[in-house]
């Protein structure tokens, strides 16, 4: 946990002493990462429906008939 802290520390005084990158994002950037957050939430909402449908089926398990 210490080390983990301690990396976590380490990376936000890199990240601050790096400088500015000026970077220009145009119309095309922004629609790309809009698609990958709708995808992202896309895949996790689809991810999360057959985790939930598979816990219900394992706790309403009936029994077999022999």
């Amino acid at each position: 946990m210490k080390q983990a802290v301690a990396y976590l520390g380490l990376g936000a005084v890199y990240m601050s002493l790096s400088s500015p990158a000026f970077a220009y994002l145009d119309g095309a950037t922004g629609s790309m990462l809009l698609q990958a957050l709708i995808g992202g939430a896309a895949t996790v909402a689809v991810v999360g429906r057959n985790y939930i449908a598979k816990a219900k089926e394992l706790l309403s398990r009936k029994p077999t008939r022999k």
